[in-house]
């Protein structure tokens, strides 16, 4: 008996959609994996180690260090008056600025850097101080010890008092007149702080920081002169200042320790006196040159010959001539070379006189129409 296959069931095949989710999955592990690495050196503690735990002055330490941000600028100082439990205290104050060193990291967080040993304004215990210039705040202290400096017991411990900000900051002043014309703007960050802690707070160190779009905020260190008693509040003006030019939106931070505690907005106009000065200049500079420019074209320019005379005054208009009533012989005389000569010369000498008009003749003696005509030599 011979068996007849029956209609085969069809084959399911996968989905090109799944079959690229199985692959994206498969991957995730080895992904991790490679990532791993990365994730616990952000992750960890930054750390600084020396070559040397005391040196005296003048000598030379190298200060190393790792778990940093990649490619993040570094201050490196030897600060007095600190330890590695409770800081800096003072603040950058304590430390010898003057001497520091600067260094970046590389892509991995690390670094190395020689820094030389000088003493610290503050007595020891010492350590050195590393902390980020921008970005995001990080710091790690080593302890070292300054040979031949002077030691002294830490100040009273007061970190037991927290100070929090209690109620909205504000900017207060005014921009003067100066500012318009490129005056570095300066205000009062005013705010209420509350000490939440056991301890008094006395005469605590704030921290200023002014940012102007994407780049990080540029802190300045800032004492307030006072005590805050436990469950005591204050109000604290400091003063903030920007620098010569400044206009745009900046951002004000206050902060207390490593802890930002308000930030404030702030606007700054356009100075816009020192565009009217510019525009002005280029306006009145060039007018200036113009006039200076042809008055010396006007001086040294040739004069044309004849130019310094004066000029001669218009010809008086000749009196219209008589009708000829007279007989022949009064008109030979009058035609006479004589005569013409002297009329000539009475010509010149008008032409050549003066624009001030002279009283040539006087009423009594002016010629007449009515009075006999002088007589001519031969005739009666």
């Amino acid at each position: 008996m011979t068996r007849h296959p029956g209609p085969r069931a069809p084959r399911r095949t996968a989905s090109p959609v799944l079959l690229f989710l199985a692959a994206i999955l498969a991957l995730l592990p080895a992904l991790s994996v490679l990532s791993a690495p990365g994730a616990r050196a952000a992750d960890g503690d930054p750390t600084v180690s020396l070559s040397k735990k005391e040196a005296g002055k003048g000598g030379e330490i190298t200060v190393s260090g790792s778990g940093w941000r990649a490619e993040a600028l570094l201050m490196l100082l030897i600060c007095g008056q600190s330890t590695p439990e409770r800081g800096v205290v003072g603040g950058t104050n304590s430390c010898a600025n003057a001497d520091g060193r600067a260094v970046t990291t590389d892509k991995k967080g690390a670094f190395s850097k020689k820094l030389p040993v000088t003493e610290p304004p503050k007595p020891c215990p010492c350590v050195v101080h590393v902390a980020t210039v921008t970005g995001e705040q990080a710091l790690a202290d080593a302890v070292f010890t300054v040979a031949g400096h002077p030691t002294a017991d830490l100040p009273e411990q007061t970190g037991d008092g927290k100070l929090a900000v209690l109620a909205t900051t504000r900017l207060e002043g005014d921009s003067s007149l100066l500012t318009w014309f490129g005056a570095p703007p300066a205000r009062r960050l005013v705010f209420t702080v509350g000490n939440l802690g056991s301890a008094p707070v006395k005469d605590p160190v704030f921290e200023i920081g002014t940012a102007h779009g994407v780049y990080a905020p540029q802190w300045e260190e800032r004492q307030w002169r006072g005590t805050v008693a436990p469950g005591a509040k204050a109000q604290i003006k400091l003063p903030v200042e920007l620098s010569a030019g400044a206009h745009g939106d900046y951002q004000v931070s206050l902060r207390y320790g490593q802890k930002v505690l308000a930030e404030q907005p702030w606007g700054v106009g356009r100075p816009w006196g020192v565009t009217l000065f510019w525009v002005l200049l280029c306006l009145v500079v060039p007018a200036a040159v113009f006039r200076i420019g042809m008055a010396v074209v006007d001086k040294v320019r040739p004069r044309p010959a004849g130019s310094h005379r004066t000029r001669t005054p218009a010809t008086r208009r000749r009196p219209k001539r008589r009708g000829r009533t007279g007989t022949g012989a009064d008109r030979d005389a009058t035609t006479a070379p004589g005569a013409i000569k002297e009329a000539t010369a009475n010509a010149a000498t008008t032409t050549n006189a003066t624009t001030a008009v002279l009283p040539w003749f006087t009423p009594d003696s002016a010629p007449s129409e009515n009075r006999p005509r002088p007589t001519t030599k031969g005739q009666a």
